[in-house]
């Protein structure tokens, strides 16, 4: 049986499906289009590689991965974001270079070292263990293969960390209420669970998993006065087993 934090987000994400690729946008003042295309320029795949995109969605950062002309398997375990997803890639005539899978990042369907790179995008608040399912997909990558993830974040700054409280405690409701009931109810879950996560897994702690995992050289960078941060990181091998890590907390 699946974890209920699992089953909240199958729920959470069937009802704002619809509305996904526009609200993200909206909701971030139009900011998280660049900590995407941030998150992708991370990754060095060479063109005709393989990359998983895990808790894909629509397939956003899938759909900007293809645009690098590498091949793309996008997954996630909502079957509305996924069926949203298979439309917009046929509507931009990326289906030759973006395919979809169900599963859960906790498990993958896939071989060890089966991918030449890895992202990953508002995942691990999801999971009852973060630090296993960093773990797993480490597993999938190859060995010098590229891993990177985006995620909201808490500002650091007092007085970025007050306005951002501010908004998200009042503003992104009342934001997603007029889109619907259900973008209403994720504005307000929003907030809470961005924090009590930085809380309880502070950035060192997050990059400590990479490097537990086998990643080396692992790096962060805050955007938009710290509302969101990219990871990325390079596999270990056996010729380069260095985990040492170089954190990088600058705003962008």
């Amino acid at each position: 049986m699946d974890p209920e934090r699992t089953r909240h987000a199958r729920r959470l994400f069937a009802g704002i499906a619809p509305e996904y690729d526009r609200m993200g946008s909206v909701l971030s003042f139009g900011q998280e289009p660049r900590w995407r295309r941030f998150l992708v320029s991370k990754v060095n795949a060479i063109p005709g590689s393989w990359v998983l995109d895990v808790a894909t969605g629509t397939g956003l950062v899938a759909r900007e991965l293809a645009r690098k002309n590498v091949r793309v398997v996008g997954l996630d375990q909502s079957p509305d974001m996924v069926s949203r997803g298979l439309d917009a890639v046929r509507e931009r005539g990326l289906d030759g270079r973006v395919r979809f899978a169900l599963g859960q990042a906790q498990a993958l369907p896939f071989g060890d070292g089966a991918f030449d790179a890895v992202t990953f995008t508002y995942l691990l608040r999801y999971v009852d263990d973060p630090a296993a399912t960093v773990a797993e997909l480490v597993r999938v990558l190859r060995p010098g293969g590229v891993m990177a993830s985006l995620e909201f974040h808490v500002p650091p700054e007092p007085w970025a960390r007050a306005g951002w409280l501010a908004y998200t405690k009042t503003a992104m409701p009342l934001v997603g209420w007029t889109a619907s009931s259900e973008w209403y109810r994720t504005g307000r879950f929003l907030g809470r669970s961005i924090t009590e996560f930085v809380e309880r897994y502070p950035l060192p702690v997050q990059v400590r998993w990479w490097q537990e995992a086998g990643m080396r050289r692992v790096r962060t960078k805050l955007l938009s006065n710290g509302a969101a941060v990219v990871t990325w990181a390079v596999k270990s091998t056996p010729v380069l087993g260095d985990e040492s890590a170089d954190l990088e907390h600058r705003d962008g």
